[in-house]
């Protein structure tokens, strides 16, 4: 089988596909044949972190939609032919998130999917909705889910809250198809209007260009008084904006990392909103089959913008370097 695998040092143009045997499952293990991945920013910055150089080679990626094609003894909860989505973490079936439930990242702790055959624990992946495409389906296990914990599970958002998503990425635009859905009013913010324009088009009920509006906090606010909910992906240029465009009370999901980790933090307009911070890392097996019990009620797809094969991975990362894309990026196996 092919594997795309990062070797040799870190960095994109040292992705390259190699050929590696067959896995066999053991015991509570399967073996997918992976249909499709999607890349996620968390896997453009692990190929990018020099610290990865201690772990080559490595394969990226936990995002994906495959078939069982074998299972290993004691595998009860699928089987042989079952469409499945990977699970980004492979220890967290639910409940709260614990320190050793957090160390199960595919594509991070563990060894990515990226690879036309990936051995699995049984309990590490889940059955998918019929109405999705393979492509689809490999957008959900963190961009998908780390929208709808952030929204629907760890907070429940309501008709007529007020829901900010920053960009137009995977997050963002699961975000708003998950807020329209349960009759929320949604602010995008972009830097582009062509992207802007895309987001109306799905329902996005309010645009801020934070080029030409840089105060984009105050014009959110001004928008019922107070943003609800924010999707907060950009990191530390972003994140004191969200806290002042809240109403009080209001909640900010941090989520991304996108400018940066750390930068001065005005605590008094923390307290002083009565704000909810909230970090959120993904999420369980039980949120996410809850997700896709929604999507496939709401008829929910993910958006697909740009596919690439398996062997155009390194185009496919430089394409989410420039920031160009409109939701998710997607590798076809």
């Amino acid at each position: 089988m092919r594997a795309l695998v990062l070797d040799g040092d870190a960095g994109i143009e040292n992705l390259k596909l190699v050929d590696k045997p067959d896995p066999a499952p053991g015991p509570g293990q399967v073996l997918v044949r992976m249909k499709a991945c999607s890349l996620n920013f968390r896997d453009l910055a692990t190929i990018q972190n020099p610290g990865i150089k201690a772990r080559l080679p490595f394969s990226p990626l936990s995002d994906g939609c495959g078939v069982i094609e074998a299972v290993g003894e004691g595998v009860t909860r699928v089987a042989i032919g079952d469409r499945v989505a990977t699970l980004f973490f492979q220890g967290w079936l639910g409940g709260e998130p614990t320190t050793a439930a957090l160390s199960t990242a595919l594509g991070g702790a563990l060894d990515g999917v990226a690879q036309e055959k990936v051995l699995l624990s049984a309990e590490g992946v889940s059955k998918v909705p019929a109405i999705l495409s393979d492509a689809e389906v490999a957008c959900l296990p963190c961009a998908g889910l780390t929208a709808w914990r952030a929204l629907m599970t760890d907070e429940r958002v309501k008709p007529g809250d007020v829901v900010l998503a920053q960009g137009t990425g995977g997050v963002s635009i699961f975000a708003l198809q998950f807020a329209k859905a349960a009759g929320a009013t949604v602010i995008i913010t972009s830097s582009s209007d062509e992207k802007l324009a895309r987001a109306k088009a799905m329902g996005a009920d309010h645009l801020i260009n934070y080029r030409t509006t840089p105060d984009w906090a105050r014009a959110a606010r001004a928008i019922g008084g107070g943003v609800d909910h924010v999707i907060e992906v950009g990191g530390a240029d972003t994140f004191a904006q969200s806290v002042q465009a809240i109403r009080n009370g209001g909640h900010v999901a941090v989520i991304g990392i996108l400018s940066g980790f750390t930068k001065d933090v005005n605590v008094a307009a923390i307290f002083g909103a009565n704000a909810r911070i909230h970090g959120i890392t993904v999420g369980s097996r039980e949120q996410f089959e809850a997700m896709c019990r929604a999507i496939a009620a709401n008829d929910i797809h993910p958006v697909v913008d740009r596919r690439y094969p398996l062997a155009e991975a390194q185009a496919a990362f430089t394409a989410m370097q420039a920031g160009e894309h409109f939701g998710k990026i997607v590798l076809d196996m």
